[in-house]
């Protein structure tokens, strides 16, 4: 069993691995929930997006859950722009190309959830 208190976990800059998937990656930040190695099911973390940051269109070898936790932000498909605020849960499919972030005026954090392992791809809308 693990307690994490949100308050308490440090927040560090985005690895240097993810900048390639980063629209504005200085102004992102990341708490780990779970850090590499901890849980052979699951990967989680909560997200920190600046004004003006998000990610590029990507997708995931497995599902992923985003529950918004700060602020107001979006997830966009090629098809479709969600506005989310605190309190909404997005759940994207495997394989689904999206973007997430914080690309307008204010700031949103979400706790992310991924399987253990997955492989994540950069997209083209």
């Amino acid at each position: 069993m693990k307690k994490v208190t949100i308050n308490d976990m440090p927040k560090e800059p985005t690895p240097n691995n993810w900048s390639p998937m980063l629209i504005n990656g200085d102004q992102m930040h990341l708490q780990r929930i779970l850090k590499p190695g901890e849980s052979n099911s699951f990967m989680s973390g909560i997200l920190h997006f600046d004004a003006g940051s998000r990610t590029k269109f990507h997708k995931h070898s497995g599902d992923q859950i985003l529950v918004i936790v700060e602020g107001t932000g979006k997830v966009a498909t090629e098809n479709e722009v969600l506005t989310v605020t605190e309190g909404d849960i997005v759940v994207i499919p495997a394989g689904e190309s999206h973007w997430h972030g914080a690309p307008d005026d204010t700031s949103m954090a979400h706790i992310h959830v991924l399987v253990a392992g997955d492989e994540t791809e950069q997209t083209e809308p």
